[in-house]
């Protein structure tokens, strides 16, 4: 098969940089374009990142020396170069709405790992094992577009990767009526190393602007059904959050309380066989960045652990441990993502591979 060319948008932060490592053995996909913002632009990425690179690999030797774009600047000439783009630029939600769309009616698709359009009604918030069948209101937001080619696609908030896979299955099977979740989340997902960041040595910050807010709605519109050309959100469960900031340098935990709609609980082995059954349209489809298993199960009552865990299946699978009744839910558990793979640039990927798949793009 043929190997689509693509653009990286917000190159030189640490997702973009992610999405650079992740792309420079991807089977499928090419990287010749690489953009960022007018401090960068005109440098080569080797000099755009000198001094900041945060990934353990180095940076690869086919994307040194290719001159980073302006991501706002240069739109008609990156959408004339590429297949589509991964979207992972720090601006204003405001300005980063507009961006995105201006590439899609340049006839370019986006993925983007961007919150600005995850509450756009014909705009497809994808976990591929979850909910693979929103990526059909591509169609409803090209007829809105004007465009043939051109979409927006987005993934999910990086903290639901590590529960609401979990949650996932039970909840197609029994019947979810309310879930309590508290995350414990890594410095990566600011965007930060403990150089940049030596304030969260030894220090726990019992706040994340804004991700509360997203950890309790989003699971919804992933859940949600699509109506009338827009995605209507799923009622059910009722969720409460709360989200941590902790010294761990990548991968996100959740400790998850459940409980179960009336006369539909089920037992802790049928959790078990629940989780340890499930896959999904990836699996099925054999993309090359989805893990086999996409749900583990821990029986050791000390895992997962971050350090141990986080990395599992190249850090695209879900870990859980510790299922048990509780005095107030029916159920609790803990569970693990990588933050910045499955939950950020891996999980973009991934979804790019569906759209592929699908033939979307």
């Amino acid at each position: 098969m043929r190997k689509y060319k693509v653009g990286i948008i917000g190159a030189t932060g640490m997702v973009g940089q992610r999405f650079v490592t992740l792309l420079a053995d991807h089977p499928w996909f090419d990287t010749v374009v690489l953009a960022a913002s007018g401090r960068s632009a005109g440098k080569t990425y080797e000099e755009a990142v000198s001094g900041r690179w945060a990934m353990t690999a180095p940076i690869p030797e086919e994307v040194k020396k290719i001159v980073v774009k302006s991501a706002t600047e240069d739109i008609e000439e990156i959408a004339s170069k590429v297949d589509f783009i991964f979207s992972a630029v720090d601006m204003g939600k405001d300005e980063l709405r507009k961006m995105e769309e201006a590439y899609a009616k340049a006839e370019c698709p986006v993925v983007s790992n961007n919150s600005a359009h995850r509450w756009t009604p014909d705009v497809p918030m994808v976990v591929p094992e979850i909910n693979p069948d929103h990526i059909r209101i591509i169609d409803d937001q090209r007829k809105r577009l004007g465009t043939k080619r051109g979409f927006i696609a987005v993934k999910s908030n990086c903290s639901l990767q590590s529960y609401v896979p979990a949650l996932h299955p039970l909840r197609e099977k029994f019947g979810l009526s309310k879930v309590l979740v508290c995350t414990y989340q890594a410095i990566s997902g600011a965007g930060k190393t403990f150089e940049r960041w030596p304030e969260m040595i030894d220090n726990v910050i019992p706040y994340i602007g804004g991700e509360e807010e997203k950890s309790e709605k989003e699971p919804l519109k992933l859940w949600g059904s699509i109506e009338n050309g827009v995605i209507v959100n799923a009622n059910l469960p009722e969720i409460t959050a709360q989200c941590l900031r902790v010294p761990v340098s990548d991968g996100h935990m959740a400790a998850v309380f459940m409980s179960f709609e009336d006369g539909r609980k089920p037992t802790e082995e049928q959790i078990r066989e629940a989780w340890a059954g499930f896959s999904g349209r990836p699996q099925e489809l054999e993309l090359p960045s989805a893990p086999k298993q996409f749900l583990h199960y821990f029986e050791e009552n000390d895992r997962p652990q971050t350090r141990l865990d986080r990395m599992l299946e190249k850090g695209m699978a879900v870990s859980i441990g510790r299922l048990r009744p509780d005095t107030q839910y029916d159920y609790k558990f803990v569970c693990l993502s990588h933050n910045t793979l499955r939950g950020a640039a891996g999980g973009a990927v991934l979804l790019a591979e569906l759209l592929c798949a699908e033939n979307y793009i």
